[in-house]
């Protein structure tokens, strides 16, 4: 490709509502345009990079047996509505009427659809395993869009369903997926973690997530270092502490805090470790289908943090409760509330909560708090215990096998274990052996094609901008001449190596713009070009080209023979 033929769009600087370094970078490169919040065109060079992703993905896919196949976007609500999703999936479903004023949804994702094609077409158990997969935009109406492609409305996702006769086919499946998954992060080039996660909206009893490691990234993950335990922070067990409960010694005392409402400030002003703190937060809970509720307290240890995935599996649903049902419960605003003195408000321990003893917890009280204050003595025990919070570094590694650390990544994909969900609610069966019908067994599995270009970004960029794999760069090469209008003999080097690294199957752009040497070097290295050989008079004189790679402190001389099998032995070796 020729910059003459090609369109490039680059910006000095990036928009100032661009949060993260990949949505700058992403729109200094000019590889998407902003159209809507949420909503992006991906330019030429954007699109090679997504188009690269892509392949890959398709190789892989196509190679595990998959078969592909395009489901529509617009999708009836009928299918949603059998399935239970109409009404449970909330706001991020954008619905539509046609004009017969018939309801229609803009696809998040399609296991409603490719159920309702398997349930048309397969009758035998002789037709299964099947899996089916297709690479379609989506659209999910987030409530704020942001971080460019990362958060963004309309994205780009493969999304792959199977079909089974067992769950234990289904298991093998799962596992061909995720050796699957593994291979294609890895031929992308990107460092990245397969971690066990809750399943979520999507439902099912087994998921995997697949996260890029960035220090930017949305989701902690918990792994030990000493064994091959990984999960998201939503799923990672915080195991009980392994003592009882100490004896009361203290005696309970009511002890002014003047404006002190967060458990760092109460700890530094009583002189008192962090660890000693509880923190009360308070919840409705639902209590039946009609939208009932009811107050109750959930109690952590004032260093950790509520886990609402793993609140919602002890207590059930629930939402946080408003500063004014706080005090028409508890006689007193938000920051000095406790479970002391609460009457029959339910209260729900974490299990550090549950052994401790003499802590400090508020005293309901503006302006004060309890010292002193123990189980049993003080307060009833809890009306359940249950691990609620999040994992922290040097915490007990689930398997036993050491102590957990945690670090940031970025989803970019996920595959779960339906099983039944689906085909039992919108009735995909298949008759076995004995005549006998049968509901299917489901899996899920999905990329986020799009997503992965900006992780990569995340991953991999420097000051000068984007530093991507190569697997995934929008040229291998750049050729970048110097004076391709104005010598005869620069304009000829670089024509003579363009069409051979063509000959050869390089993917590789030559800049033969009317453009300063500074402009053009700026430029590729933005776009994030792997390798780049400048063709001058000066090395031409003496029989050598200057070639750089995009992470080279230094620049190396070829001698102009060479330079093609220099670049492919490059190209070559990763």
């Amino acid at each position: 490709m020729r910059t003459s033929q090609f369109f490039i769009s680059t910006l000095k600087e990036a928009p100032a509502d661009a949060e993260i370094v990949s949505h700058q970078l992403m729109l200094r490169a000019g590889l998407v345009k902003r159209l809507a919040g949420g909503i992006y065109t991906w330019m030429p060079v954007g699109l090679r990079v997504l188009r690269k992703v892509e392949a890959i993905v398709r190789e892989e896919m196509d190679a595990a047996g998959a078969i592909e196949l395009l489901m529509p976007a617009v999708q009836p609500a009928e299918l949603w509505q059998e399935s239970g999703r109409w009404e449970k999936y909330g706001p991020e479903l954008l619905r539509l009427k046609d004009r017969h004023q018939r309801d229609f949804v803009i696809g998040p994702t399609h296991e409603e659809v490719i159920t309702d094609v398997v349930r048309r077409e397969v009758k035998s158990y002789r037709q299964l395993p099947l899996h089916f997969y297709q690479v379609q935009m989506k659209f999910r109406d987030e409530i704020r869009p942001r971080f460019g492609v990362m958060r963004g409305r309309e994205f780009l996702m493969k999304d792959g369903y199977s079909f089974h006769v067992s769950f234990a086919d289904l298991q093998r499946e799962y596992g061909n997926m995720f050796a699957t998954y593994t291979r294609i992060f890895t031929r992308l080039g990107l460092k990245f973690r397969a971690v066990a996660a809750d399943t979520g909206a999507i439902g099912g009893t087994g998921s995997h997530e697949f996260h890029v490691l960035a220090d930017s990234g949305e989701d902690a993950l918990a792994y030990c270092p000493a064994s091959d335990f990984a999960a998201n922070v939503e799923l990672a067990e915080a195991l009980a502490p392994p003592f009882s409960r100490a004896a009361a010694s203290a005696t309970l005392t009511k002890v002014a805090t003047p404006g002190k409402v967060r458990c760092e400030d109460v700890a530094e002003f009583l002189g008192l470790p962090i660890t000693q703190m509880v923190k009360a937060i308070a919840v409705m809970r639902a209590t039946d289908d009609a939208g009932a509720s009811s107050f109750a307290l959930l109690l952590l240890r004032g260093d950790h943090d509520l886990n609402e995935v793993k609140a919602q599996k002890a207590i059930g649903e629930f939402r946080f409760a408003h500063d004014e049902e706080i005090v028409a419960a508890l006689g007193c605003k938000p920051g000095y509330i406790g479970p002391v003195g609460t009457g029959d408000i339910a209260v729900f321990a974490d299990r550090s909560v549950a052994v401790m003893s003499d802590f400090v917890c508020g005293a309901n009280a503006e302006g004060f708090h309890l010292t002193g204050v123990n189980f049993a003595r003080d307060l009833p025990e809890p009306a359940a215990v249950a691990d609620m919070r999040n994992v922290v570094a040097g915490d007990p590694s689930p398997d036993g096998k050491g102590t957990l650390d945690v670090c940031r990544g970025i989803e970019v994909g996920h595959i779960f274990q339906l099983r039944r969900k689906y085909s039992e609610a919108l009735k995909c069966t298949f008759l076995d052996e004995g005549g006998h019908s049968q509901p299917m067994e489901m899996g899920c599995y999905g990329i986020g094609v799009s997503r992965i270009v900006g992780a990569a970004i995340e991953q991999c960029h420097d000051e000068r901008g984007i530093v991507f794999p190569a697997a995934i760069a929008p040229f291998a090469v750049c050729i970048v001449p110097m004076g391709y209008a104005k010598s005869a003999a620069v304009k000829a080097a670089a024509d003579a190596l363009y069409a051979e690294l063509k000959a050869a199957g390089v993917d590789v752009l030559l800049d033969d713009r009317n453009e300063r040497p500074g402009v053009m070097f700026a430029e590729m290295e933005l776009i994030g070009i792997p390798h780049r050989v400048v063709v001058g008079e000066r090395g031409l004189a003496q029989g050598q080209l200057e070639y750089k790679g995009r992470t080279d402190a230094q620049v190396q001389m070829v001698a102009l023979t060479e330079i093609g099998a220099f670049l492919r032995s490059k190209l070559c070796g990763g």
